[in-house]
């Protein structure tokens, strides 16, 4: 398995992938400890509630979105952010089409093509 991104993550050269409708994104940087990756959500589309031993930060870019972690629900917009611990279950609604960068510690092994 490649342990590590490039140096530079050009969107334009960067293949997307398709894990759900209404879902794309791209891998960006990553190494053993630490991931990045854009995912592009369509108004009405669900990332369905799940759990991973990751660490998990993301910062929404664009849209509107309700996120449930754990036992609590939010609204979040653009400029905001969220915390996943590990194995907690969470997940989200888009209300308006937008954008997160969702960062992992360790690398999402599972996102990689081997």
């Amino acid at each position: 398995m490649k342990t590590r991104s490039e140096t530079f993550q050009i969107a334009s050269e960067m293949p997307w992938e398709n894990p759900g409708p209404g879902i794309t994104r791209q891998i960006m940087a990553y190494d053993g400890q630490l991931m990045m990756v854009k995912v592009v959500f369509e108004k009405g589309a669900v990332g369905t509630m799940h759990e991973h031993y990751h660490s998990q930060a993301t910062y929404v870019v664009s849209g509107r979105f309700e996120l449930t972690i754990g036992d609590e629900k939010r609204i979040l917009t653009a400029g905001d952010g969220y915390y996943v611990a590990p194995d907690e279950l969470h997940g989200c609604i888009c209300l308006e089409a937008g954008v997160l960068i969702d960062t992992f510690s360790p690398v999402r092994a599972d996102f990689l093509k081997l």
